[in-house]
């Protein structure tokens, strides 16, 4: 078969379930930053960050994900639990008392954040850091017994521009072995195994075209038995793929619509079961397609 099969999954989640494998599903980005490579703060304000959250439920959503602190590269400044809270809080509290219904995830890696979000509703715990980066989040999230996101990153974002490159027969082993060693620290903690889907974190410690051969290998990921999520919206490495139609320049934030649309789809014929988005109709109408793909190759 030309394409990746995914299997039909239940992702459970703190409250409900997910049908997953059927038809790709589609996590809206919200930023509550004032420093975010890709929406520059646009949704800071609490109010404006619950409108964009509610605008891509509408828009088709079925997951919204909600962050506090910015990971961009280079530039990274930590924010302390307190001041995530402050931002993210306001805003799920706002999103959930007009949309009851809504499954929301909330973005950290702080499990005071994680525990304070699932108190006020939230589903889904994304993790970037895999549970590397706080000891006490796989045991918050484990209590808690809500759907988790485990990502892979290769150390922390002020790290990754001086990270020794990696070959692209390397890109895939190394993402693949540890996140099969993240996977184990998760259930070793009691963090249920159809509760968990891995990210394996384009962009984070991975530089340039080694997310190329990273989104070229992915389908090797399902063989870790989790639901994958794919989040390649608007990343600096489709900027720099685009360099040669930009004057040799990385392409900006504002020009890589197109490419994400083109990545995410290749990523769902690998065999992504979630993608994250920062515009969610294109996501859904690129993942539509890639679906319809799937579904002739099962036929075929």
């Amino acid at each position: 078969m030309p394409f990746t099969p995914r299997r039909p999954i239940e992702w459970k989640l703190r409250s409900r379930t997910l049908p997953l494998g059927q038809r790709t599903l589609v996590m809206g980005v919200v930023n509550v930053t004032p420093d975010s490579f890709s929406d520059g703060g646009r949704f800071f304000a609490p109010q404006a960050a619950a409108e964009a959250a509610l605008a891509m439920l509408d828009d088709g959503a079925s997951i919204v994900d909600i962050g506090g602190e910015s990971t961009r590269p280079g530039e990274h400044e930590a924010i302390g639990a307190a001041e995530e809270m402050d931002r993210v809080l306001p805003v799920i509290e706002e999103v959930l008392a007009r949309r009851p219904d809504a499954i929301l995830s909330v973005d950290t890696y702080k499990a005071a954040t994680a525990q304070a979000a699932l108190r006020a509703g939230v589903e889904i715990v994304n993790d970037v850091s895999g549970l590397l980066w706080d000891p006490a989040m796989a045991e918050t999230c484990a209590a808690a017994a809500c759907g988790f996101i485990l990502m892979h990153t290769r150390g922390r974002p002020a790290a990754w521009r001086s990270l020794p490159p990696l070959a692209s027969s390397e890109v895939v082993p190394l993402v693949a072995h540890e996140l099969r060693r993240q996977l184990e620290i998760a259930l070793a903690a009691g963090i249920a195994p159809e509760r968990l889907a891995l990210d394996p974190g384009f962009g984070f410690g991975k530089i340039g075209a080694e997310n190329n051969a990273l989104l070229a290998g992915m389908e090797r990921l399902r063989g870790l038995g989790q639901p994958l999520v794919a989040g390649l919206s608007r990343k600096s490495f489709l900027g720099r793929v685009l360099a040669p139609l930009y004057a040799g320049q990385t392409a900006p934030v504002t020009a890589r619509g197109t490419a994400s649309i083109a990545a995410s789809a290749a990523a769902v014929l690998a065999g992504a079961d979630v993608l994250r988005a920062h515009d969610v109709r294109p996501a859904l109408e690129a993942a539509a397609i890639a679906d319809a793909v799937l579904e002739a190759a099962r036929e075929a």
